[in-house]
């Protein structure tokens, strides 16, 4: 175990800046997550830290070490590819054992390997393949390979590159759970980076969110999913994702859907002589209802008409036109709504978020709190995770599960 630094971290590639003076703290047992989409810079700042490419400027600690000139053997770090990086000519068994047998960590006796081996196959799902080759296996079970030869062997970090991204959706989601229970149980400080939110609010203790090469918003799940810094890490948790809809400041109301959706300026709300805002609002906080009810200061109601109505699985998804413009919402499918029909959406006031307005559609704006106030509901932008995220949340104990692993949780992660 140990903690993390990242200090004003940036690597260029030519005129392409892939990380932009980053900062960031990793508390000691920490499971810290980088959402972002393609192109964002994760992978860059994996490998930055593991050492395996050089960077502009800043410094990177491990444990209160500076690495800077430190070969990347001699950092102790445990880093999982998104592209494999298994040894061809060699069996699943002699693949997670390479790390043990390098003598870098320690020297390990073949009971030792064969019971740690044993243990993360176990986990994994995979230890009925043990004496394959790599050709012999599926991508999922080359994933799941190369995700056992990081965990098998001690460490001070791990570094995860969207180890799950080449597994099917059942087993990614079973996948996420081990994963977890894997994390409390070696309580080993691990930086896992994925494009998918599902995965970032399912594992991390806290996630940072990257956008072209940026942290934008480091905090809490809650603090990520209750209070995104602008309209791009509202958009990044969620699907469908947030309805961003553009309001006018009228005779001190706030307007928006051609009228049919108004209510007084938020007392607190600092508009800063704005005439626009912009309205969010999560698919699956949007009530539908056939009749509006009575009416309710703390629920916002809009009459609009089913456009579309979708199945999918338990959940329908509704696309409601209110005048000229969609809005997405999600019910659980216990109701059919036929399309064409008349309908009433409500949403508590909490729940709406209110961003700071903008002519550019494509452009990000930041969140001056809700539709119930200002106070409190302003998050930091993210200039470390110390300012932004607070103090980590402590881990939970294990998950007991009947399939667990018969490692002792209080060595696993660390030198035998």
């Amino acid at each position: 175990m140990a903690t993390m630094t990242v200090s004003g971290l940036s690597k260029s590639y030519g005129k392409k800046q892939a990380l932009k003076d980053l900062d960031l703290d990793v508390a000691d047992g920490e499971f810290f997550v980088i959402l972002g989409p393609s192109g964002a810079g994760k992978t860059t700042m994996l490998k930055s830290i593991a050492g395996l490419q050089e960077i502009d400027s800043g410094v990177v600690t491990i444990d209160g070490v500076d690495m800077t000139g430190v070969e990347p053997y001699r950092r102790n770090v445990a880093m999982a590819f998104e592209s494999y990086a298994l040894y061809p000519q060699k069996t699943v068994f002699e693949n997670l054992a390479s790390p043990l047998r390098s003598g870098r960590t320690g020297k390990y006796s073949a009971t030792v390997q064969q019971e740690r081996i044993d243990a993360v196959t176990t986990t994994l799902g995979i230890e009925q393949l043990q004496q394959r080759l790599p050709r012999e296996l599926s991508n999922g079970q080359r994933q799941r390979v190369a995700l056992g030869r990081v965990l098998v062997r001690p460490a001070d970090v791990y570094l995860l590159d969207e180890p799950l991204s080449h597994l099917d959706a059942k087993l990614r989601a079973a996948m996420r759970v081990e994963l977890k229970r894997l994390g409390q149980m070696s309580n080993t400080t691990t930086m896992y980076v994925t494009h998918d939110y599902q995965e970032a609010l399912s594992l991390g203790d806290r996630i940072g969110v990257l956008r072209a090469g940026r942290l934008v918003q480091v905090g809490t799940r809650s603090q990520i999913w209750l209070t995104p810094a602008d309209t791009f890490v509202a958009r990044s948790l969620g699907q469908p994702e947030m309805n961003i809809i553009d309001a006018e400041i009228i005779g001190g109301e706030l307007v928006a859907l051609r009228g049919a959706l108004r209510f007084p300026v938020p007392a607190g709300l600092e508009l800063g002589g704005r005439g626009k805002v912009r309205l969010g609002m999560r698919p699956g906080d949007l009530r539908v209802e056939r009749q509006r009810e009575q009416s309710d200061a703390a629920v916002l109601t809009a009459d609009g008409r089913v456009a579309l109505a979708e199945r999918l699985g338990r959940q329908i998804e509704l696309s409601i036109a209110v005048g000229d413009i969609n809005v997405i919402t999600l019910t659980d499918g216990s109701t059919p709504f036929e399309e064409g029909g008349q309908v009433t959406l409500s949403i508590p006031v909490e729940s709406v978020h209110i961003f700071a307005g903008s002519d550019d559609p494509t452009l990000d704006t930041e969140r001056l709190g809700s539709a119930a106030g200002a106070a409190g509901a302003r998050p930091a932008m993210a200039a470390g995770a110390s300012a932004a995220g607070g103090t980590p949340p402590p881990r939970s104990g294990p998950v007991s599960s009947p399939q667990a692993p018969s490692w002792d949780s209080t060595s696993f992660g660390k030198e035998s």
